[in-house]
């Protein structure tokens, strides 16, 4: 009785090395890196947007230097775009005629770790983005109106004595870009830990 020998892929098939469902984790990675990253993206701009509105009534000539944190959280979806497209071009069809799976459960594992981290690094990114510009453009709108009211009235100080001029508004300006920034790095240390994790493979062959 002569039995039929079981080649790499047969092996590995039988093994659980290379399993039908592998390439589920591989396009789940795909669809977290896409879907929280323009969560995050989505709620950065509406959160920022809010505070640009309710600024731009009392000091219109501030909104166009405001819109910084809305291109912020936008680009949160553009690294998303980035990881999905990368694992999709990693995902490897099944073999022709026998329809053994290629795709490894470990090549499986890491792509939908490499979407999770970008993923939720985004959505916090935005959480932290929209929140921070929401409160720095309505604090950067009311201390200009401030300073323009007491201009109105003829004095030159608040209470306190500090003189409202155009380059303390400016002052409080930059802080808020800085935190904005620094809000928007954690996406990227999300995009960064991706990249590494999808060049993490092992192909059944």
């Amino acid at each position: 009785c002569i039995y039929p020998t079981m080649g790499d892929a047969d092996q590995n098939y039988q093994t659980g090395v290379c399993p039908q469902w592998a390439p589920l984790l591989g396009f789940g990675g795909c669809a977290a890196a896409v879907v929280f990253a323009n969560l995050g993206g989505a709620y950065g701009t509406a959160k920022a947007g809010q505070g640009i509105m309710a600024m731009g009534v009392r000091s219109p000539e501030l909104l166009m230097k405001s819109i910084i944190p809305v291109v912020m959280a936008g680009v949160l979806g553009i690294y998303g775009l980035i990881v999905a497209v990368i694992l999709n071009g990693k995902m490897v069809k099944p073999e022709n005629g026998t329809g053994l799976v290629l795709y490894s459960q470990y090549n499986g594992y890491a792509h939908l770790a490499a979407g999770l981290c970008c993923g939720f690094s985004s959505l916090a990114s935005g959480l932290s983005i929209g929140i921070a510009a929401d409160a720095g453009t309505r604090a950067v709108g009311a201390q200009s109106a401030i300073a323009a009211s007491w201009k109105m009235m003829g004095f030159s100080a608040d209470i306190g004595g500090a003189v409202p001029t155009t380059k303390n508004g400016d002052t409080l300006f930059v802080g808020t870009v800085l935190i904005q920034v620094f809000a928007g790095n954690l996406g990227l240390y999300g995009l960064i830990s991706a990249l590494i994790l999808s060049q993490m493979e092992y192909q059944c062959e």
